[in-house]
């Protein structure tokens, strides 16, 4: 494996990714079809934080967190950093020391394939994190990797400055080069979203406005009332109802 740490990557506007942490992953994630999430293995250890950042990428050996280290020099205000190992590791690759020197550069939080520990510390700090595991067991730092190379992350493609989404939902990826085309799609699904809601706290059945009566009756779905269908029809209290519901529950 060729170990390398590229310097001076570049970086997606700032004002772009702002716009991205503002709609979060969801949102992101149907603008760019449905595509470009991480997976489900990745959970945050904090609730309720949303961010988005440009991804400095880490590839480390297994139980050796040394291009973590190398990384953080890499690192500026507004990026989120992004760890992978060569193969699965979840041992706690990451603390609280690594993120008091990523926050005082401006790092907006981590993203790893590994484990993370001083939990309690990270989430007092306000240093967000999304790992596949908690787990206190350390590494060492005696194997090169490489910094801001492309690696995998979950199935998906992570590039150096690639735009990273991150909340309660999971973690997105947005390639870089199509950040400006998502940004705009993006803003038109929450527009759209926006028309929507208005109309649902108006009274208006999502069945109504999607048209989705006419895929029902495509698909052979038929409305019956109660009874119709051969079952027994269940009545109010006093007339029957419970005797009616006793022969249908043994039948």
């Amino acid at each position: 494996m060729k170990t390398v740490v590229v310097t001076d990557i570049p970086r997606a506007e700032a004002s772009t990714i702002e716009a991205f942490a503002a709609h979060g992953v969801a949102t992101v994630h149907e603008a760019m079809g449905r595509t470009g999430l991480v997976g489900a293995s990745l959970r945050p250890i904090q609730d309720g934080v949303r961010i988005a950042g440009s991804a400095v990428t880490v590839l480390c050996w297994p139980g050796d967190n040394l291009m973590i280290h190398a990384a953080v020099e890499q690192c500026r205000q507004g990026d989120v950093l992004v760890v992978t190992t060569v193969s699965p590791s979840l041992d706690g690759s990451f603390g609280e020391l690594f993120a008091t020197a990523l926050q005082q550069r401006g790092v907006r939080g981590l993203v790893t394939t590994g484990g993370v520990r001083d939990v309690a510390d990270l989430r007092s700090m306000g240093f967000p994190v999304w790992s596949a595991a908690v787990n206190a067991q350390g590494t060492v730092k005696a194997t090169a990797g490489s910094v801001n190379v492309p690696i995998t992350v979950g199935g998906t493609v992570v590039r150096p400055g690639d735009v990273i989404v991150a909340d309660d939902d999971g973690v997105l990826c947005v390639p870089r080069a199509d950040a400006q085309a998502v940004r705009k799609a993006a803003e038109a699904r929450v527009l759209k979203e926006a028309e929507s809601r208005a109309a649902y706290l108006a009274g208006e059945l999502s069945l109504d406005r999607n048209r989705l009566r006419g895929v029902l009756e495509d698909l052979g779905v038929r409305y019956l009332r109660a009874g119709e269908d051969g079952t027994a029809e269940y009545g109010t209290a006093g007339d029957g109802a419970a005797e009616g519901g006793a022969r249908h529950g043994r039948g």
